[in-house]
């Protein structure tokens, strides 16, 4: 069992690879759609390989599987929001930006702190509700807004639908870590991480046995979509891991905040591998948001 904490250079390191490869899930993932492939194949082939990975590490922690009373309830409910989420991102990846998609993604702390408040936390101070009036702020240029309200903005069907599957994804993360929280806090996150990717997996197959999403399962029609299709599910799983094993040594409570790399390294690589560019206006409300949410994430562990 690891237990010591790593020097914090190399637990910000071992953030930053973590949230460059999550972010290079995402453009592959792009690349897999943009080959036809099936929103519902993409996921079932990434939490497949994540959830092999899973059972690996746990044969070999050997921790109790056995829920306790109360808490299986919540853990299916986990379960059916990781996977929604899931399918929402990939939706809005699919139709937006990867840049765009995740810094919308990435708003959830706005909607942790006020599903906290309403459910009988405590009310966001001062200074983070106007944290998250800038990352509103922030979006309205990232959107483009300005744009879309002037004649010469366009606002086409697939991106309402990115943007509304986008900000979807962030609710359903922010309701996961709320249960993850208050309802399974005392749960291993060996045992937890395996019944909520094994759901994920298990929906996928339902829903794309039921033909819930048309084309959902179809296949890359290239050889290029297939290696992206391996891309993503190899990062994704590799991420993930590294990030599972590594958590109880990184500091958490004081990096969390790096992982935010994330949607700057998709940036990079959409511009690099999808020549997806934004505006000077665009660049700036993304650094506003990003800026704000990191600040807003140090400002919840203060």
């Amino acid at each position: 069992m690891m237990s010591s904490s790593l020097p914090n250079r190399t637990a910000v390191a071992v953030l930053l690879a973590v949230g460059s490869l999550f972010a290079a899930n995402h453009v592959a993932a792009r690349l897999a759609f943009d080959s036809q492939a099936g929103l519902l194949l993409a996921i079932m082939c990434r939490s497949g390989l994540t959830l092999l990975a899973l059972i690996a590490f746990v044969l070999w922690q050997q921790p109790r599987l056995r829920l306790e009373p109360g808490l299986a309830k919540w853990q299916i409910i986990l379960g059916v929001l990781i996977a929604l989420q899931s399918l929402c991102l990939y939706s809005a990846v699919a139709r937006i930006p990867v840049a765009l998609a995740l810094l919308i993604g990435n708003t959830f702390p706005i909607m942790l702190a006020l599903l906290t408040w309403l459910l009988g936390g405590r009310p966001p101070t001062r200074r983070i509700c106007f944290l998250m009036g800038l990352i509103l702020c922030g979006l309205v240029l990232v959107l483009d807004l300005p744009a879309w309200l002037s004649s010469s903005g366009q606002i086409t069907p697939a991106w309402r639908a990115g943007v509304g599957f986008a900000f979807a994804a962030a609710c359903m993360f922010a309701c996961g870590l709320w249960i993850t929280e208050h309802r399974l806090g005392a749960l291993p996150g060996a045992v937890r991480s395996l019944y909520t990717i094994l759901i994920v997996f298990g929906g996928m197959l339902v829903a794309g046995a039921a033909g819930v999403v048309p084309g959902g399962m179809n296949p890359p029609a290239s050889s290029s979509g297939w290696l992206a299709l391996l891309a993503l599910s190899v990062l994704y799983a590799t991420a993930f891991s590294v990030l599972f094993i590594f958590v109880p040594r990184l500091n958490m409570a004081r990096n969390a905040p790096v992982m935010n790399i994330e949607p700057v390294a998709s940036l990079l690589f959409g511009w690099l591998l999808l020549d997806q560019v934004f505006g000077g206006l665009q660049l700036l409300g993304g650094a506003v948001v990003l800026g704000s949410i990191v600040m807003l994430a140090y400002s919840r562990r203060t």
